[in-house]
């Protein structure tokens, strides 16, 4: 195949990816990480070997982390209780197909739904509710910052010989 258009295809899963961990329905950081390991394919792993590519992969793991990890630290801190912070984790595990629309919604309501079987008031579930998308909002911010670490860690394997 043509290695003009195999590095453009790489460069193209890396900027979509790295638009896909703000946008909505875009695959987002595997996405980055399969542009990276397709570049370390082109260049025949010269450049970027197993090191570099497992401590990408790494990265790529904590980012979709963060998304869970985020929403259930906001629903802890507003007070959740078990079953919420139950319930934040399942919505957001089987919210994951749905991008990034099903991980803001997935959460909230897997929180609000446990919340509101532990304790049925739906003021509190509400509130437990909200504390967990302010926390996957900060889990965004985390897993935005991790893609550029990506970007940092791929760039510094690839450039320094």
């Amino acid at each position: 195949m043509d290695p003009l258009l195999l590095w453009s295809l790489a460069i193209g899963l890396i900027v979509i990816g790295m638009a896909g961990t703000v946008l909505p329905g875009v695959p987002g950081v595997a996405a980055v990480f399969g542009g990276m390991l397709l570049a370390a394919w082109i260049d025949g792993f010269a450049r970027i070997g197993a090191p570099t590519l497992v401590t990408l992969g790494v990265l790529t793991a904590l980012a979709f982390v963060a998304d869970i990890v985020g929403s259930l630290i906001g629903a802890q801190r507003v007070g959740a209780s078990r079953l919420a912070l139950a319930g934040a984790a399942l919505g957001a595990l089987v919210a994951l197909p749905f991008g990034i629309f099903g991980l803001m919604v997935g959460p909230f309501f897997g929180a609000v739904i446990g919340e509101f079987m532990a304790r049925q008031r739906l003021d509190a579930a509400a509130r437990v509710g909200i504390g967990t998308w302010l926390g996957l909002a900060v889990g965004s911010l985390a897993k935005i910052a991790l893609v550029f670490a990506m970007l940092g860690v791929f760039a510094a394997g690839y450039l320094i010989d």
